[in-house]
């Protein structure tokens, strides 16, 4: 039989209580309030109602109303004032308004900013830190201001003669302002993707296909950039560009092998011009060398030349002074150093003796090969020769004489 089911009598037991059976009542039997405690530790489990009955009482006590008074003999709470109808309905909305309160706390990363709107209008811009703002009143968008975004475009366009060529942009950018970004614009990064678009058509139309495929490349990258930002300032979209780069630029895949090969025939040609210049270079350095060197030679002889006229010229005027002191010594020895200096050079030498009819012939050659013979031919070939030259100096002498006698002899007679 259950526990509490009707008709146990004494047998039934709480399975709350204390005891394990049925205990006698005696000393600690039924105390009149009609339940029987076994030994005065028999406690029930805690009654919810009673509970919450407490607590809205003591609510109603802190709001101005009248809790239940205890009935005679300490039993329970019975008889009791009049219960406030509007505690519950405060109670809520106090709990609601610490819940709503707590809900406005919000914290904004380093890395972004919040953009407060209250009941749809833009108040102002958070930056990061813990904030407050009413919830529901106000609604705060966070935007990331700090990370690099990305955006490619790659389309065929036409050039400015005519061509057509297929380019590829990529542009890198970040939010510079965050309430234009989220009001000004309805899709900014759309925005910025058109834009590029006409950007990127408009300068590609203002080149030549050559330029853009070889050459031009960094300067289309730069006028993209700078058309491309003046749009986004124009348009206000708070996006500021970091870099626009040309990825790739090349023409349509049908006349892809004809361009090809004309950039091989430039390349060709671009080689062959560098060949020329090497050997033009090769031989204008060399004739440069000659140049010089017989720049060099030229003033080398005329500093020799000129050395030589000023030592000849000073050895005439020293010559001069010795001539003027003594003219016939000074003569001789002058036609003797002649003399040596042309028979050093001659194998032979005719002397003319005058009136004699034999011619004498000089072996100047055997005269100076003295090595070959012994040193007395020598010395007296040596004074042969210094009495042959008296001799032909005496004659010249003597026929000078005999020239200047007989032109004075003439003169008188003419007189």
């Amino acid at each position: 039989m259950a526990w509490n089911e009707p008709g146990g009598g004494n047998n039934q037991q709480d399975p709350w209580s204390g005891g394990g059976g049925r205990r006698p009542s005696g000393n600690g039997g039924d105390n009149g309030d009609g339940n029987s405690r076994g030994g005065g530790n028999n406690q029930g489990p805690p009654d919810l109602d009673e509970a919450l009955k407490k607590f809205q009482d003591k609510i109603n006590r802190l709001f101005g109303g009248r809790g239940k008074r205890g009935g005679a003999g300490g039993g329970d709470n019975s008889g009791g004032g009049k219960r406030n109808p509007f505690v519950l309905p405060l109670l809520v909305v106090i709990v609601a308004a610490v819940v709503w309160a707590g809900s406005g706390f919000h914290l904004i990363d380093q890395s972004e900013r919040g953009v407060v709107f209250r009941f749809g209008k833009y108040t102002t811009t958070l930056n990061p830190g813990l904030h407050w703002n009413p919830p529901i009143m106000d609604q705060v968008e966070n935007v990331n201001v700090t990370s690099i975004r990305s955006a490619n475009q790659t389309d065929s366009m036409l050039t400015s003669d005519e061509n057509i060529v297929r380019v590829s942009v990529s542009t890198q950018y970040v939010v510079s302002d965050a309430h234009a970004f989220l009001v000004n614009v309805k899709e900014p990064e759309m925005t910025l993707q058109n834009a590029m678009d006409s950007a990127l058509r408009q300068e590609v139309g203002n080149m030549k296909l050559q330029q853009i495929l070889t050459t031009g490349r960094d300067r289309l990258g730069q006028r993209v950039f700078d058309r491309l930002s003046a749009y986004m300032e124009a348009y206000g979209t708070g996006l500021r560009l970091q870099t626009v780069n040309v990825e790739s630029t090349a023409p349509p895949d049908k006349v892809q092998n004809a361009f090809d090969d004309v950039i091989r025939a430039r390349e060709e040609r671009q080689r062959s011009i560098n060949r020329a210049n090497a050997y033009s270079q090769a031989v204008v350095l060399e004739a440069k060398g000659q140049k010089q060197r017989l720049v060099a030679e030229a003033q080398g002889y005329k500093a020799a030349a000129v050395a030589d006229a000023t030592g000849q010229a000073n050895r005439f005027n020293s010559l001069l002074g010795e001539y003027q002191q003594a003219p016939k010594v000074t003569r001789e020895r002058l036609y003797l150093e002649t003399i040596s200096q042309v028979l050093s050079q001659t194998p032979k030498a005719l002397v003319d003796l005058g009136d004699s009819s034999a011619v004498t012939v000089l072996p100047l050659n055997q005269m100076q090969a003295g090595g070959n013979g012994s040193s007395d031919s020598t010395k007296m070939s040596m004074q042969q020769l210094e009495q042959i030259s008296r001799e032909v100096v005496d004659h010249m002498n003597s026929s000078s004489n005999s020239q200047q006698h007989t032109r004075s002899s003439s003169l008188r007679e003419g007189r």
